[in-house]
């Protein structure tokens, strides 16, 4: 996963299929004003617990766009990387298994879709509990996400995860007092606040009845 040889920046091709930029414009009590915004995808998330291991299951990655914000936070504008002075390992994030809205499908096929492919657990459709549906990047893309909850157990384990094609994803297993060490006051982790808010929700709505 952290293997990366050599790191660059590039101009985004109009063709991308994930983000479209552009600007909107608008009139606001009598004033025009302008936003730049991104076109992306909307997206689901799961909260995953092992009912058979008392753990939270989530997945490991790479993210390009956190290890650009750690850079350039440390160098401003920036060419190449020097990748002995930033390694790779600090764009590594831990979230939730996720996935965006590509397909036509329920968002809850999507959802189960997802638990197969990153974190290998093949349950049906009706365990995918809905927790709750918001906004993300609401100063940039203002895309849906809706979020899941889903028990699992070891008997519904069917392959060892870590997504598809060319996807790198590693699945971890936490113990709740590790989770919980994630959401306390102080803690400092890459991880995205919907990550941090479903451990939330989790440990407010589900961690009693499941210890």
């Amino acid at each position: 996963m952290e293997n990366i040889s050599k790191v660059w920046l590039g101009e985004l091709p109009k063709d991308s299929p994930y983000v479209k930029p552009f600007r909107m414009y608008y009139v606001q009590n009598g004033v025009e004003k302008n936003w730049d915004l991104l076109k992306v995808h909307d997206s689901v998330a799961i909260i995953l617990f092992n009912t058979t291991r008392q753990k939270l299951v989530l997945v490991r990655q790479f993210r390009p766009a956190v290890y650009h914000g750690i850079i350039s936070s440390a160098l401003g504008n920036f060419e190449k990387v020097d990748l002995k002075e930033f390694p790779p390992v600090i764009g590594v994030t831990l979230e939730l298994c996720a996935g965006i809205v590509d397909k036509q499908m329920s968002w809850e096929e999507i959802a189960r879709e997802e638990v197969l492919e990153e974190c290998g657990y093949n349950v049906p459709v009706e365990r995918i509990e809905q927790v709750m549906v918001y906004r993300s990047g609401v100063g940039s893309s203002g895309a849906k996400q809706a979020m899941y909850y889903c028990e699992v157990n070891d008997e519904d384990k069917a392959n060892s995860g870590g997504g598809v094609d060319d996807e790198m994803i590693e699945v971890v297993e936490l113990t709740l007092a590790e989770a919980q060490r994630m959401v306390q006051q102080g803690a400092v982790n890459n991880s995205p606040p919907s990550c941090l808010m479903g451990l939330m929700w989790f440990f407010a709505n589900k961690a009693p009845k499941a210890i």
